[in-house]
């Protein structure tokens, strides 16, 4: 009975609030084959935009270093966090020590044929790889993907189908997206990796979440209807006064 008050109760607050796409947007019942996307930055963006923590809307974080360009839709996979579990397994699989998550949601790439002309979107997306990333001692994994049922993308199921050249500038513009010519590449690429293991890591993203943030929507139910119930319980009070 609970849980359908608290369906009931974000039901309705879904049609007055947007919700932070971070938090509030569903992962989608097919992952890890197929994920929701927020998509915060496209191949025709001059600026790096990315969703502001706090309150969820994008901002810009920086411009584009020079003629680099991101080569796919880029954003996050929401309800996933980049912490422990993903940390122990980048040590487990580079052999390397004191590497830390990054903080951050899980980054996604996701390529299509199709023109898709400004970011803040939600995109459905299936799995098909990833680069194991190491930027400043952080593990900052990148899925790839394809856009769901995308006309051309959506015959590669696995990274190592894709043309290396895709792989290829994929992989240069995370290696350079942060630097000037001048100065010494603070990301590296120690692998590229095919489906299942792209699975693994998007499995333990989604446990870091969990144990950072647990069920948000049931705690934030639970202070919604304690708060309903002592205002009425005080509307009931004032009348006996």
């Amino acid at each position: 009975m609970a849980h359908e008050a608290y369906d009931k109760l974000w039901k309705l607050i879904g049609l007055r609030y947007k919700s932070h796409p971070w938090h509030g947007i569903e992962i989608g019942s097919r992952t890890p084959e197929v994920v929701t996307s927020f998509i915060e930055v496209i191949p025709s963006d001059t600026v790096k935009y990315e969703v502001d923590k706090k309150t969820g809307y994008l901002k810009i974080d920086r411009p584009q270093k020079f003629s680099n360009i991101v080569p796919a839709l880029y954003g996050f996979i929401p309800r996933t966090y980049c912490k422990e579990r993903v940390a122990a397994y980048c040590m487990e699989q580079t052999g390397r020590k004191d590497i830390v998550g990054d903080d951050d949601p899980l980054d996604i790439c996701v390529l299509t044929e199709r023109e898709v002309t400004h970011g803040n979107i939600i995109v459905k997306a299936k799995v098909i790889g990833g680069f194991r990333m190491l930027d400043g001692g952080e593990a900052d994994d990148k899925i790839i993907a394809v856009l769901d049922n995308d006309e051309v993308y959506s015959a590669w199921d696995d990274v190592k189908e894709l043309p290396p050249s895709i792989v290829r500038r994929l992989q240069h513009y995370f290696l350079t997206y942060k630097s000037l010519p001048d100065e010494t590449a603070k990301c590296e690429i120690t692998d590229v990796y095919g489906r299942e293991e792209a699975y693994e890591v998007i499995r333990r993203s989604q446990e870091d979440y969990a144990a950072a943030y647990g069920n948000l929507e049931e705690v934030m139910s639970v202070t919604l209807m304690e708060a309903m119930d002592f205002s009425t319980r005080r509307t009931e009070i004032l009348k006996d006064l």
